[in-house]
């Protein structure tokens, strides 16, 4: 025996000193280790392997071993304290520490989500929820098939008016050349779009080009699709065509990027949306439809609150680095509601439905602070991460598609007009000010704390207002009116501050200063609509001159300050008079800012109010006169 060969040893009773002992125990362990460890060496498929280390299988067939258990543990444990996203930090810096342990996990399989990625196997609730989706959307397309579908000519028929209108106007000379105007830009626009840009997302007119960006997930022809129903109503009918046959051939879905949920909605689907219903052209039907569908699984979350990227390829979502814990952003996920519902009306498919009414649920349920809706709040939990109100960005379309929810369902909505009406108080009562001047503004509330400035976005408000001011109650009805004539008067004085007649992103009420930037970060304007949208609406409900009259004023500014001679461009200061371009033609120039101003100058049945409500993309879409009724 190789024992009784060691120096010192008795052969009987093997007397071993105390120190021997340890020597040869810490033998025969590494022995024993050195063995069992091999067996981690040996192919899956080996009969010793499977004998002595009988594991959990895994979802790839493979055996788990206590290692892969102890860093599959670790792993997800980073994953719920650090989901990340490619915009959440601008350095790898937060995950540097952690390189080591991430190549020795991915040593022993185990499968480590890339910074920037979100974990394909994030959860079984949300595979379970793409599963069932996909067995909901497949039996609603047997349904189809078997003859379920929108009766496009019923709809036409009740309209109240063609959509562009019945003609025979008593437009006098003036209004018909400045309606001619507003065409014509819109046609300088286009034209430059297609020469330099032609299906790429928006036009660089000082460099003559376009871009695509990393806002759309990969789909092209933002500024095509957003213009359709513009080029529509203006009647440039053979534009119309080539952007129809562009869509039909050019207009690629099945992109595999990084997409924000609330801009593809509100840009390409409402845009189909609204140019299906005024042509009853299949196409626009169909890809709606089919885009509609790669958004869904945004909404696979513990609350059914849908974060705010999506990746059209594979369904997974994630929240903007920027927002707070991973939150969900009130202007996002509280703007889907009437492209869904148009979604569930032309589809015959409730599943649209059932995921924004789930939405409003969530959001009725919840405890507000003073009544106030904050602007962030977690997709998970289903609580606010802030108390930060504003009814400018970041929150500002939540609270129009609540009135025109009611709206658009031929006024039954009836939970839809009680949230309206509530926040409006709330918002009254909290954060509409007057300034010394006798301006009324919309502030902004910091849990508790107001800062006195209004943003552009926030200047959709006096339309807002003033298109709910009638189902009111009697009492409040002129009160409403006439508070939306004061906040777009305000609107028109940040504009008449400034020295180009264009107004700055935002403007504040501090320091003596009233309506105007304050800090040079909020002195651009990038050919934004909200306040000629407010012009339209107030032209529409009261025909008070005054708005026809600040209108043209925005159009002979918006032709000595941002027109190039290869298209338009936002300006960077509106306070000199020498223009410096952000080289962008943006796509809701088109969509949006021509649109209202055109139809400012229009007879009022053309896009009647009584048939038609915007989405805040200003894409028509129609008062329905059916129920989409839900499944239990």
């Amino acid at each position: 025996m190789l024992i009784r060969k060691w120096s010192g040893m008795s052969p009987s009773g093997y007397g071993l000193r105390l120190s021997q002992k340890f020597l040869v125990l810490l033998f025969l362990s590494g022995l024993i280790t050195l063995c069992f460890g091999a067996l981690f060496l040996l192919p899956d498929s080996s009969r010793f392997k499977r004998i002595f280390l009988p594991g959990a299988q895994t979802t790839e067939g493979e055996l788990d071993t206590p290692a892969k258990k102890i860093l599959r543990k670790v792993v997800e444990e980073i994953g719920r304290k650090h989901e990340v996203h490619p915009n959440q930090w601008k350095t790898r810096d937060r995950l540097r520490d952690s390189s080591k342990f991430i190549t020795s996990a991915e040593k022993l399989g185990v499968k480590v989500p890339t910074y920037g990625q979100v974990d394909s196997s994030r959860g079984k609730e949300e595979e379970d929820g793409r599963a069932s989706q996909q067995q909901d959307e497949m039996s609603w397309d047997q349904r189809n098939e078997a003859g379920l579908r929108f009766d496009y000519q019923r709809f036409q028929k009740g309209l109240q008016n063609p959509p562009l209108g019945k003609g025979g106007g008593t437009d006098d000379s003036e209004t018909w050349k400045k309606r001619l105007k507003i065409k014509e830009m819109m046609r300088f626009a286009w034209d430059n779009y297609k020469r330099y840009a032609w299906g790429k997302n928006e036009l660089r007119p000082l460099t003559k080009n376009g871009h695509i960006g990393n806002m759309f997930g990969g789909l092209r022809g933002a500024t095509i699709v957003d213009a359709l129903d513009t080029l529509y109503i203006m009647e440039f009918k053979e534009e119309f065509q080539e952007a129809k046959q562009w869509v039909e051939k050019g207009l690629d879905l099945n992109v595999n990027g990084e997409a924000s949920l609330f801009e593809v909605n509100i840009r390409y689907v409402g845009g189909l949306l609204s140019a299906y219903f005024l042509t009853g052209e299949e196409v626009f039907r169909t890809k709606a439809i089919e885009l509609g569908r790669k958004l869904l699984p945004a909404f696979n979350t513990p609350t059914g609150i849908p974060r705010g990227i999506i990746n059209l390829g594979n369904g997974l979502s994630w929240s903007w680095g920027w927002a707070s814990a991973g939150s969900s952003i009130l202007a996002e996920f509280g703007t889907l509601h009437l492209e869904f519902l148009q979604l569930s009306q032309i589809s015959g498919n409730p599943l649209f439905t059932e995921k924004v009414m789930n939405v409003r649920q969530v959001l009725k349920r919840i405890e507000k602070p003073h009544g106030l809706y904050p602007n962030f709040l977690s997709p998970v939990s289903g609580n606010w991460v802030q108390h930060h109100v504003s009814v400018g960005g970041l929150g500002d379309s939540f609270y129009e598609y609540l009135i025109k929810s009611w709206l658009m369902s031929a006024k039954t909505d009836t939970e839809a007009k009680e949230m309206y009406y509530e926040a409006l108080e709330a918002i009254e009562a909290n954060l509409i000010k007057k300034s010394p001047g006798g301006l009324t503004y919309i502030a902004e509330w910091r849990g508790g704390i107001l800062d006195h400035k209004m943003g552009h976005l926030a200047c959709f408000s006096g339309g807002m207002i003033a298109l709910g001011a009638e189902d009111a109650e009697e009492e409040k009805q002129k009160h409403y009116l006439d508070l939306a004539a004061e906040l777009t008067h305000t609107c028109h004085e940040s504009y008449a501050r400034s020295d180009t007649n264009l107004g700055p992103e935002a403007f504040r009420f501090d320091s003596g200063v009233e309506a105007t930037a304050t800090r040079l970060s909020e002195r651009y304007y990038i050919l934004r609509p909200e306040v000629v949208e407010s012009y339209m609406y107030m032209w529409r409900l009261t025909h008070d001159p005054k708005y026809r009259a600040w209108g043209w004023e925005v159009v002979k500014a918006l032709e000595k300050y941002c027109r190039l001679d290869t298209g338009f461009s936002g300006i960077r200061d509106v306070y000199s008079t020498i223009p410096s371009h952000d080289n962008v033609q943006q796509s809701f120039f088109l969509a949006e800012t021509l649109k209202y101003l055109y139809l400012l100058f229009s007879e009022d049945d053309v896009l009647s109010l009584e048939d038609w409500v915007f989405n805040t993309e200003a894409h028509p879409l129609p008062i329905n006169q059916v129920t989409i009724k839900t499944r239990e």
